[in-house]
C-alpha cells in the first residue's frame, strides 16, 4: 500500500509560466523524493510599467511517502 502526501510550493520565473513550474519542480526535487505530479492551483504575473516582470505559479506537488 502506497501513502501520498500533498504539499504547496509557490515558485517564480522572469522567463514564463512554464519556466517557473519546471523550475519550482527541479527545486522541490532536491529534497522531496519520489514526486508523481504536480498541479497548478493559481499563476500570477507581476506588471510593472506595463510590462510583465516576474510570472509566479502556485503548485500542489504529490509524492509517495518511503
Amino acid at each position: 500500500m502506497s501513502v501520498a502526501k500533498i504539499i504547496e510550493i509557490s515558485c517564480e520565473s522572469p522567463k514564463s509560466f512554464e519556466d517557473a513550474i519546471q523550475d519550482g519542480i527541479a527545486r522541490a526535487s532536491k529534497t522531496v523524493h519520489n514526486i508523481k505530479s504536480a498541479w497548478v492551483k493559481e499563476q500570477h504575473a507581476v506588471i510593472e510599467n506595463g510590462k510583465i516582470t516576474m510570472y509566479r505559479v502556485d503548485l500542489k506537488v504529490t509524492f509517495v511517502l518511503d
